[in-house]
């Protein structure tokens, strides 16, 4: 089954995504329950995608590169609502099923991608592919062919 995602519906395509991989059933109509900080980064030849997810096991993480679109999935679970007599006094962490995604305008070598997940930070980098429009490229006239 494939997910198309479309920029005028991407939070609600990106939700429907989290579904399916969790339940390998699309659905969802909801909003993400949780929105990590995100820094995007341009470097010479790569952008990197920063993530601060403390508290998120590596085992929840999905990233997905397709159609020019990263999508990272997880899920951020909330220990203190595991304890049924327990009740939040003051909640300002969030919690919950994320799914974040962006459009990129550039060429990705996307074969060469990494992901580094260390001490609740997520560093994503894609490699770029080297911009050919523009450039002067010679090309070589074949040497006459002689009459027989």
């Amino acid at each position: 089954m494939h997910i198309f995602l479309q920029r005028r519906d991407l939070e609600r395509d990106l939700h429907r995504y989290v579904e399916w991989l969790d339940t390998g059933e699309p659905a969802g109509h909801e909003a993400a329950e949780y929105r990590p900080p995100v820094d995007i980064i341009e470097t010479g030849d790569a952008i990197e995608i920063v993530a601060d997810l403390p508290g998120v096991s590596r085992t929840s993480l999905r990233i997905i590169f397709t159609s020019g679109t990263v999508v990272i999935t997880g899920h951020k679970r909330a220990h203190a609502c595991e304890h049924r007599d327990a009740a939040f006094l003051l909640a300002e962490r969030g919690f919950g099923r994320f799914a974040w995604g962006v459009r990129l305008a550039m060429a990705i070598d996307a074969g060469r991608a990494r992901a580094e997940f260390e001490a609740g930070e997520l560093r994503v980098t894609l490699p770029r592919i080297e911009e050919r429009r523009g450039h002067e490229i010679r090309i070589a006239i074949e040497p006459e062919v002689q009459a027989r």
